[in-house]
């Protein structure tokens, strides 16, 4: 399983760095909505506002929409769920990798974010820092439960606009886990029990998913 985790994320990784959409054009998304979120708040807040560590998380939220519907448009294409189930390989580490795969994804793309959070937003440096550890840990539950609704939506006609539907209230726990967290490592308040309920939310997706991958894939 994890021979088939490590095969499968390798293969969508290469994918995107030889289409380049991550760097050319999600990425770039993200960094204009953050922007529009600085343009939203005005110069009298930024850096004065509590609401940055929450316009962090919704930019996030974004850019991963984008990501898990083109990992499973990836999937869809001509001959690839035919070819995939001829190899006959195991749902659970098709899930795995494909969420691993995703998490680098967002991963990178935070580390930009986050670096326009403290030049946009004025958030400060030192407190980004120390929450960093709790953001990835955020969003790899959020790569594992976008991969697992991913493949809940795929392959419909309406999977781009149904995939939100159906993903964002699995996602808002996370994103106020995710938001306390990182405005507690912001103004020196406790961490621990907001990173409970994201590391919570991560070990249950995946558990999640490695049951349910293959069922939702065949459906």
């Amino acid at each position: 399983m994890i021979r088939i985790a490590l095969l499968v994320a390798a293969k969508d990784l290469r994918i995107e760095v030889r289409s380049r959409v991550l760097l050319w054009q999600v990425v770039p998304f993200g960094v204009m909505a953050l922007l529009l979120c600085g343009l939203a708040l005005g110069p009298e807040q930024v850096g004065h506002s509590s609401a940055a560590p929450g316009l962090f998380y919704l930019v996030v939220v974004l850019v991963a929409l984008l990501m898990i519907n083109r990992s499973h448009a990836i999937e869809t294409s001509s001959g690839t769920r035919a070819s995939v189930a001829t190899l006959g390989l195991d749902p659970a580490g098709v899930f795995l990798g494909k969420a691993l795969a995703l998490a680098i994804e967002l991963w990178l793309s935070a580390l930009v974010l986050l670096a326009g959070s403290v030049v946009v937003l004025h958030t400060a440096l030192h407190g980004t820092l120390a929450a960093a550890p709790s953001i990835l840990v955020t969003l790899g539950a959020i790569a594992a439960a976008g991969t697992l609704y991913g493949a809940l939506t795929s392959g419909g006609n309406a999977a781009a606009t149904l995939l939100p539907v159906l993903s964002l209230p699995a996602f808002a726990p996370l994103l106020i886990a995710g938001e306390r967290s990182y405005s507690a490592a912001l103004h020196g308040g406790a961490l621990l029990e907001w990173w409970v309920i994201s590391v919570v939310a991560l070990a249950v997706y995946l558990g999640m998913g490695i049951l349910l991958y293959g069922v939702l894939e065949d459906s």
